[in-house]
């Protein structure tokens, strides 16, 4: 099989012939078709975040039919089209999965960081950690589901009744995000680069009400702010924008560093959070959510053995909306 594959010496991926795959116990053995480009994939490639599996094939947002499966699989059936998300495994046994906080779970695997991924034209899972797709979104469209709806849903919900919404970071996440938000009646306000007008037209298109660089001050209090940029200096910027009692939510796994700010910023019951992973009744919930809406998702398609391009045009802001690696037919 064919696969894009990081093996640590450089932030770059290589095309590679892999070994045939074969399921295992509850696994299943998934014709890629697509797979989505997440920030996080960016996280890993760059090195910031530590100790991935080497060499390890990127992807987390899986979208394929099931080709084959493995013993003690239930649920799923040959021909079946399953995604994939960024939750590969948890231990079952610790304090947090014991309690239904499995997204903190102390031995977790991770899809395409310390499990192979689907930057690849067959990939492997753990079936008790894959979903069931709404039928009315293609393999590109379905794909970003997986992780940028899926967390982006996770960071709206931490933000509670909010009715007045900034979203920092208007990328894969924030444009789906921003589609639940407004469907349940709140206010959407977007915080892009400066200069980011295509990102700022997208939201605009989809209803938000302001949208303009994040070096801009918010036209009205927020309720709520919901930071999807890798940028530890919105985090004081996005405190000064809330109102007494909001709260600040953190969407990503990395973030760089949060600047000193002052003690004021955070007075008023100001509260700062961040989003860890998700459960899988996260995905199952937000699933029958994306089905019943639907979502206008915004995808640029981009074949496997451009991935390195897409990466890149992600690194450097080019992409509005989603980026999708377009693999099986």
């Amino acid at each position: 099989m064919l696969a894009m594959v990081f093996d640590g010496t450089a932030p770059i991926l290589h095309e590679r012939e892999w070994p045939d795959l074969v399921p295992g116990e509850k696994q299943l053995l998934i014709d890629v078709r697509a797979c989505g480009i997440c920030r996080t994939d960016l996280h890993v490639i760059d090195g910031e975040l530590p100790h991935p599996k080497v060499p390890v094939i990127p992807g987390h947002e899986i979208v394929g039919v099931v080709a084959g499966i493995g013993t003690g699989v239930r649920g799923f059936g040959i021909g079946d089209r399953v995604g994939v998300p960024w939750m590969g495994h948890t231990c079952g046994h610790c304090r947090y999965c014991t309690s239904g906080r499995e997204n903190l779970c102390d031995a977790p695997g991770f899809t395409g960081y310390t499990i192979d991924g689907g930057y690849a034209d067959r990939a492997l899972a753990d079936s008790r950690y894959c979903f069931h797709l709404p039928e009315c979104y293609s393999d590109i469209e379905a794909a970003p589901l997986l992780c940028a709806g899926l967390i982006g849903y996770r960071t709206l919900r931490m933000a509670g009744d909010a009715r007045r919404i900034g979203i920092y970071g208007f990328g894969a996440a924030a444009h789906i995000v921003a589609q639940i938000a407004l469907r349940q009646g709140r206010t959407v306000y977007a915080f892009t680069r400066g200069g980011d007008t295509a990102a700022q037209k997208l939201a605009l298109r989809l209803g938000a009400r302001w949208a303009s660089g994040s070096d801009e001050p918010a036209p009205d209090e927020l309720d709520a702010a919901l930071i999807f940029a890798p940028v530890g200096a919105l985090v004081p910027v996005a405190l000064k924008a809330v109102a007494k009692g909001g709260t600040v939510v953190c969407g990503g796994i990395h973030m760089s560093d949060v600047p000193s700010f002052p003690y004021e910023f955070l007075w008023g019951e100001r509260r700062v959070v961040s989003v860890a992973n998700l459960t899988r009744e996260d995905g199952r919930e937000f699933m029958r959510l994306a089905g019943e809406i639907p979502l206008e998702i915004a995808a640029m398609p981009y074949p496997l053995h451009e991935a390195n391009r897409a990466l890149s045009d992600l690194r450097e802001g080019r992409v509005a909306g989603a980026a999708v690696l377009q693999i099986g037919s």
